[in-house]
């Protein structure tokens, strides 16, 4: 997986070095305490396993940091805001660099499993009712994440387009956006005054087949007979189902095993931040490869 090809490991933590909380003082009066393991090897196991989908226990035997060393180390670093400032940085790259393209905007949410439960998850309705959870995400026109959100599988993506959208407004970039596409799950005039509550009136929203209308068919080349069009197009929503194949490439994020919001909050800012360092380092070496 590019996420764990060397160049894009050393810059993204090369960023986090600079958002990392001041080592706690040493308290031991006689200085003969386990030494504290680098920051580094614990950025190491926390990434393998996000990457891998693995347990603390195999993250732990693939680092030199323990199974509770990760753990805390991961949880000091949410506290801290770590991650946070970490996508924040790297999104303000992007866009500086290679510039964010807000003229078609897509939003969509994807169910994933969370066998462990735990908060924000909810009986994934695709799965048989097993333990499960979602995120809904808004992508400019090339795939890039905007702003996201995240609740238990049992809910409805319509539901989750407000916090999406104010999602997209706290970063800044709302207001840019200039066509919104969403697919059919969407097709409500609620959503239709969502989004002109948001400041958004170009939106293109793929239609339900109503009671009685029938079935799309495929326009075959080369015959004669009469083709009903069908208003169900994927459209540019291209990106935003790219975007979220992006985000099943990451273990964690498609089997997630964390009993809590913020640390899977955490999970999806990292991986956001490595498939922009990912897109920051191809764009580098456009003209070398």
């Amino acid at each position: 997986m590019l996420a764990m090809e060397p160049r894009v490991v050393d810059a993204v933590w090369s960023a986090i070095q600079a958002h990392l909380p001041p080592r706690p003082p040493e308290t031991h009066p006689l200085g003969c305490h386990r030494p504290r393991i680098p920051d580094r090897d614990c950025f190491t196991g926390i990434l393998t396993r996000l990457v891998t989908g693995c347990s603390w226990d195999v993250a732990a035997r693939l680092s030199p940091a323990s199974e509770t060393t990760l753990r805390d180390r991961r949880t000091e670093w949410l506290t801290a805001g770590v991650f946070d400032k970490l996508l924040t940085e790297a999104l303000d790259a992007y866009d500086r660099i290679i510039g964010l393209d807000l003229s078609e905007v897509a939003v969509d949410g994807s169910l994933h499993k969370a066998p462990c439960g735990g908060e924000g998850t909810g009986p994934n309705p695709t799965d048989r009712g097993k333990s499960g959870w979602k995120w809904s995400i808004a992508t400019d026109r090339w795939g890039i994440p905007l702003g996201w959100t995240i609740a238990g599988a049992n809910r409805n993506d319509s539901i989750l387009l407000v916090p999406t959208l104010q999602a997209v407004a706290a970063r800044g970039l709302l207001t840019d956006i200039e066509t919104l596409h969403l697919d059919k799950g969407y097709d409500s005039e609620a959503t239709m005054t969502r989004c002109a509550q948001a400041g958004l009136t170009d939106v293109i929203c793929a239609k339900k087949r109503r009671p009685g209308e029938p079935k799309a068919k495929a326009e075959k080349p080369g015959t004669g007979g009469p083709t009903i069009k069908t208003r169900h197009t994927l459209g540019m929503r291209w990106p935003v189902e790219r975007t979220n194949s992006w985000f099943s490439n990451f273990g964690q994020l498609r089997r997630n095993t964390d009993r809590f919001e913020s640390q899977r909050l955490g999970q999806v800012a990292l991986a956001v931040a490595l498939i922009l360092t990912v897109k920051l380092v191809k764009w580098a070496k456009r003209w070398t490869d």
